[in-house]
């Protein structure tokens, strides 16, 4: 019997999950666009204020918050922030227009298209921290594009297996054995399942590398949906994973079923270790071994972007946003604090194996090892929605697994057209 569901607009998506590092902010913006900026209301940002912008939880706004306050205090400069709840639109609806921020946080997949749309500033010299001596390769790599140094990483994230430590006392090692631990406790009429896993193509990345197939390939453009091992991944999912899961595949759905406490496994994000601990007793441990493979999720780097309104910027602004990025992703102690109250995972190479870091971040540290970098190349951005589309239609059992991803890449292909002739027009 068919089982049918659709992936609506409420669907928290890759995007928001990972540039909040935490969920959708709640707040909106505080002010309108233009006439001195969005802050308090509308009130002029001092000239020598530089600014940045951000999407975090509540909590996560509140450290950022304190650490900017920090700043101002034992410095001679001073940084406004300020917390968006669509921060992409803000920003590009405000750098065109010469009103955005000279700072912004956000996962390092923006880099390429930031950098196509002219939207960001080389720091390439400007910065005193060694970026190969200061923070792990695949950060370095992470916030560079075409030997330009877009901005400083300070935290790395991806997905891990949580587990219930009430019904599991040790984190399976293989898919396996996870599978029979989720058959043992699966029983949707009594509101229980096996696993909470939201099925948005992020989520999912970790099978479809697991046996060496990719989406896309971020040096060679190449697609690789419809290669035997890519579609293996697709189907190892529907086959391990989805007969235990609840039959919808929302974040919120899926979060609400490990929430309450009955089911043993999830799989998330750092973001939602602190949300769960709430009703939970979560333990965290890398993906579980599928036979004949080695899950690899995507991960991210969490970094401070320099926006194009550095170079309008006067010195005082500019001063400020290269001290602050330099202060913040080397100050040991916010870098432990936020990894022990809000699970971040440290990209500073002194950090990465410190003794204080909780169990949770050392397990996401490993997952995060090896896994794989999110492409910065801007043509993967048309990959995204494609891939959910035919993931989806493959649930429903519209479409078989390689006509459905066939489809998938006639229509990210027909997308790269399209925005090679748009680029072409503006030349």
């Amino acid at each position: 019997m068919k089982t049918l569901f659709i992936i609506d607009s409420g669907m928290v998506r890759r995007r928001t999950v990972l540039g909040s590092v935490g969920g959708i902010a709640a707040a909106g913006l505080a002010g309108c666009l233009g006439d001195g900026g969005i802050f308090g209301g509308g009130d002029s940002v001092p000239e020598e204020a530089a600014r940045l912008w951000y999407a975090r939880s509540d909590a996560e706004a509140r450290a950022l918050e304190d650490d900017v306050e920090t700043f101002n205090d034992e410095t001679d400069h001073e940084l406004y922030d300020e917390e968006l709840a669509e921060l992409e639109d803000g920003l590009t609806s405000s750098i065109p227009a010469d009103d955005g921020p000279e700072l912004f946080g956000w996962a390092h997949d923006w880099v390429g298209d930031f950098h196509e749309r002219g939207f960001l500033y080389d720091v390439s010299g400007d910065l005193e921290t060694d970026l190969e001596e200061t923070f792990t390769e695949a950060a370095v790599e992470a916030v560079q594009f075409e030997d330009h140094l877009y901005g400083l990483p300070y935290a790395a994230e991806t997905v891990a297996l949580l587990y219930n430590e009430e019904l599991v006392e040790e984190a399976p090692e293989t898919v396996d054995e996870m599978v029979e631990i989720m058959d043992d406790h699966h029983d949707p009429g009594a509101g229980a399942y096996g696993l909470s896993y939201p099925l948005d193509p992020y989520f999912i990345s970790a099978w479809p590398h697991a046996f060496g197939g990719f989406y896309f390939d971020d040096e060679t453009e190449e697609l690789g949906l419809t290669q035997q091992e890519t579609l293996d991944g697709f189907e190892f999912i529907v086959e391990n994973f989805w007969p235990y899961q609840p039959q919808d595949p929302d974040y919120d759905a899926q979060a609400a079923a490990f929430a309450d406490g009955n089911t043993p496994f999830a799989i998330n994000g750092p973001w939602a270790v602190g949300d769960f601990s709430e009703s939970v007793d979560v333990g965290v441990a890398p993906l579980p071994t599928p036979e004949g493979g080695e899950a690899a999720p995507y991960t991210g780097i969490q970094m401070w972007y320099f926006s194009s309104m550095m170079e309008e910027a006067n010195d005082d602004r500019r001063d400020a946003a290269r001290a602050f990025v330099d202060w913040h992703t080397t100050h040991e102690e916010i870098t432990l604090e936020m990894a022990e109250s809000h699970f971040f995972i440290p990209v500073q190479e002194e950090l990465i194996d410190h003794p204080d870091l909780p169990e949770e971040v050392q397990a996401y540290a490993e997952t995060v090892e090896n896994g794989i970098p999110m492409p910065t190349n801007p043509r993967m951005n048309r990959v995204w929605d494609p891939v959910e589309d035919a993931f989806v239609n493959y649930l429903n059992e519209d479409q078989e697994l390689e006509e459905a991803f066939e489809e998938a890449e006639a229509e990210i292909r027909d997308g790269w057209d399209e925005q090679d002739d748009e680029d072409d027009g503006e030349d």
